[in-house]
């Protein structure tokens, strides 16, 4: 967790927006959010179903292209209706519904994927998941998958990515596995902005935001 200076404006910051609205078609999904992510700091974004989040996290990692306003990540500006492969290298993405491949891939596949092959492998090992190395994505678990997913960011952080984006990452897992997930996201991550309804992982956030009808407003602690 981030150790707060006497001005934060000293420090980097990772991840910027500014105004930033997104749209499907007329339908205005994100309005006007500005938020600022520093180097260090663990951001959570709450907020109810359909309240935009997850359009906003898609915005960022450059899913979503129909939007306006302005997104930096680490002070390099991301071009709206581009493709950015930097995007890809510079944030650790960890989606709440993860996709298995069409083929479908074997664990050992998407642990390829990341940034340090080495890193995510080892990191799935510590997380129990060295058995299913060989299996189909598909047959795995939610919290497996979760478990899979978050390994391959952890590999990404490793090998240079500068910020993790997590959508959800307790939704499947039980009590116990959503305190060893938080525990686990906070301390590994370096920089991070996550979707979550979870408590735990909330409170070992350094600041909180909510998203109502598109919009973002930073939540007093």
């Amino acid at each position: 967790m981030m150790n707060h200076r006497e001005s934060d404006t000293d420090i980097p910051a990772v991840l910027a927006t500014d105004a930033l609205c997104c749209r499907y078609g007329t339908t205005v999904a994100v309005r006007d959010a500005t938020l600022v992510v520093r180097a260090g700091e663990h951001i959570a974004l709450i907020g109810g179903n359909g309240s935009g989040k997850t359009t906003f996290l898609r915005a960022v990692m450059g899913f979503h292209r129909e939007y306006s306003g302005h997104i930096r990540i680490g002070g390099r500006t991301v071009a709206s209706r581009g493709n950015h492969p930097w995007v890809y290298r510079a944030i650790a993405w960890m989606p709440q519904r993860q996709a298995t491949g069409a083929f479908p891939l074997l664990v050992h596949e998407l642990l390829d994927s990341s940034l340090d092959p080495a890193a995510a492998r080892q990191a799935a090992i510590d997380l129990a998941m060295e058995p299913f190395l060989t299996r189909n994505l598909s047959t795995l678990s939610g919290g497996q998958l979760q478990r899979v997913f978050l390994s391959r960011a952890l590999g990404s952080l490793t090998g240079g990515a500068q910020l993790l984006v997590a959508d959800e990452p307790t939704a499947a897992l039980d009590f116990a596995g959503q305190q060893a997930m938080a525990r686990l996201l906070t301390e590994s991550a370096q920089t991070m902005l996550v979707v979550t309804h979870d408590r735990a992982l909330i409170e070992r956030c350094d600041r909180v935001y909510e998203m109502a009808g598109g919009q973002m407003r930073e939540v007093p602690r």
